[in-house]
């Protein structure tokens, strides 16, 4: 016992040793860098560029690389974030970038779900927070953490701006909803905790958001500024939580975001990512957290509305922020902080200290992560583990809800006789359930997608599936993410859903966010899969054949009925 108590007070010294010495020499490339940089450059490592954007109303990409290029030459921009793109092409960029940097670039990106999120055209999501949120076995969420750390380095990515540690205590959340873990602080801190040691374990810095919790909003911040009425006491209770526990967990970046909370600081209309109450006295001095902090987007209109034109970046510097992530014309931008300097609302004590914790957080992801990009099979690369990844997760968090009928447990294959009707709602054709559903129990089929608002040819539906005397299979498809409009679903749809579950015998697969259930919460036979491709419809098909078993549970309380937690195992 002697022995292993000596054994472990050596190892335990030799660690603290070793992370002094790599401390020691992270200070000294740190002070190095810093010192052979002027202070336009000094300025320009603080800032977070965006390599491209895209018209959400034409879905057209500009590539912004020779204006980020510029930047990069002038201002020795240190930091930059992989938007739309195909994979070869960005790598072409980024290539290009780390040749033309003085100083290594941090690359980044808002990965939640993988570099799918961002890269869309030829580059597989992973499935989003919430659906994790229904798994019940935590390793598996390190599993997703370790395969979204292996796309980005794939990518000469070294920052992911990722885990979200908001819990989603609002349905009607509009900007972050399905991007949490769920509405349980417990299960949004461990799982958290778990995808950011996926990143950091192999090399890739996490960062928690959005502090210091963005889960109980109606406004998206996008567009405007937030304002969360809740006393000290209850956002340390609940929303600072996890950002509490993954702290204590060494992630190395947290996100700041724009959220006015008077009950942290009162000043009008000044966001918490702006706020030196928020983010000196509360996060550095209350939190005790040391790693680096990075604004949300400086171009969002939370923030812009009322500190425009590069007051934006002056007053999130002043408030203690390392990072200015997205601001406004970058030499705009250089030319405001130099100025406030001039005016002492700020001081090169400040550019200092930030710029030196940026330039260490590089030694330890960057410089030895800094290769150029190999552009062989590189999208087959980033792709290859994304599959299993969806269907690890699918099998292990789809959602038994109500279960009142056995004949659906397992539906049971009858050759050659139609016994059963499939009616895909959403859709107005054959997805890849629906072809499953005619192959193996040569199903009828029926479609209403949601602009179907003929009632008489409704009711014909209707009246004709009741006639057969048939199962029916009820496929709810396309449901948007944003709860706005009842998640775009129709009127007509919902009420139609409705109908077939009081008056058929009939088992309903939500292929949506979990939140729209509460049209649903009678229905006897009920299964929320949370998101809506092939692989999750190929899980659902093999649960409902019986040939898998149900193990997922409720990130979130959907009805009185069914609240967080709840999940009928078999």
């Amino acid at each position: 016992m002697r022995f292993l108590i000596i054994i472990s007070c050596v190892f335990l010294c030799t660690n603290a040793y070793s992370q002094l010495q790599e401390n020691q020499s992270a200070k000294k490339w740190a002070d190095s860098v810093y010192n052979s940089l002027n202070n336009d450059e000094r300025i320009g490592q603080l800032i977070v560029a965006r390599l491209s954007i895209i018209d959400m109303k034409t879905m057209k990409i500009t590539s912004l690389n020779d204006q980020v290029t510029d930047y990069v030459k002038r201002f020795n921009i240190g930091s930059i974030c992989i938007f739309q793109g195909s994979p070869v092409y960005q790598a072409g960029l980024i290539n290009n970038l780390k040749k033309t940097a003085k100083t290594p670039i941090l690359f980044s990106i808002d990965g939640e779900w993988g570099l799918g999120q961002r890269i869309l055209d030829s580059v597989l999501p992973l499935p989003k927070q919430m659906m994790l949120g229904a798994v019940k076995d935590s390793s598996i969420i390190y599993q997703y953490g370790k395969v979204v750390a292996a796309q980005c380095k794939r990518m000469g990515i070294q920052m992911n701006y990722a885990p979200v540690m908001d819990v989603n205590n609002n349905p009607n959340n509009p900007i972050i909803n399905d991007r949490s873990f769920g509405e349980n602080k417990f299960k949004v801190a461990s799982f958290g905790i778990q995808y950011m040691k996926g990143l950091q374990d192999n090399g890739v810095m996490a960062c928690a958001k959005h502090f210091p919790g963005h889960g109980d909003v109606d406004v998206d911040s996008h567009l405007d500024l937030p304002i969360i009425k809740k006393t000290f006491n209850q956002i340390d209770s609940l929303e600072l939580y996890p950002f509490k526990k993954i702290f204590k967990q060494d992630v190395s970046s947290v996100m700041i975001a724009h959220l006015f909370i008077p009950s942290i600081d009162s000043t009008k209309n000044r966001p918490t990512s702006l706020s030196p109450i928020a983010i000196q006295e509360l996060l550095r001095k209350k939190l005790e957290y040391k790693g680096l902090t990075i604004t949300d987007g400086l171009e969002m209109q939370g923030v812009k509305k009322f500190y425009p034109n590069g007051e934006a970046s002056v007053q999130s510097l002043i408030a203690g922020n390392d990072l200015l992530c997205l601001p406004d014309s970058i030499p705009m931008v250089v030319s405001k902080i130099k100025k406030a300097i001039e005016d002492k609302r700020l001081n090169w004590s400040d550019i200092e200290l930030h710029c030196k914790r940026v330039l260490m957080a590089k030694y330890q992801y960057v410089i030895n992560n800094n290769d150029t990009i190999n552009i062989n099979n590189l999208t087959a690369d980033i792709n290859k583990d994304v599959p299993a990844m969806r269907k690890l997760i699918a099998e292990n968090a789809i959602t038994l809800l109500s279960k009142k009928d056995d004949a659906f447990f397992p539906l049971h294959q009858k050759h050659n006789q139609q016994k059963v009707i499939f009616v895909g709602i959403g859709i107005n054709n054959k997805n890849s359930f629906a072809q499953k559903m005619k192959l193996e129990y040569n199903a009828d089929l029926f479609f209403m997608d949601y602009g179907n608002k003929n009632k008489e040819a409704i009711q014909a539906m209707l009246d004709s599936i009741k006639k057969s005397g048939k199962k029916v299979v009820i496929g709810i498809h396309q449901v948007n993410r944003a709860p706005v409009k009842n998640f775009s679903m129709s009127n007509e749809s919902v009420e139609f859903v409705k109908k077939l579950q009081q008056q058929t015998t009939a088992i309903t697969f939500l292929f949506g966010n979990a939140y729209a259930v509460k049209n649903w919460c009678d229905a006897k036979n009920l299964v929320v899969c949370y998101e809506d491709d092939a692989i999750v419809q190929q899980s659902a098909f093999e649960l409902l054949k019986g040939d898998l078993h149900y193990k997922g549970t409720l990130p979130v309380t959907v009805c009185d009925s069914f609240k967080f937690g709840f999940g009928i195992c078999n």
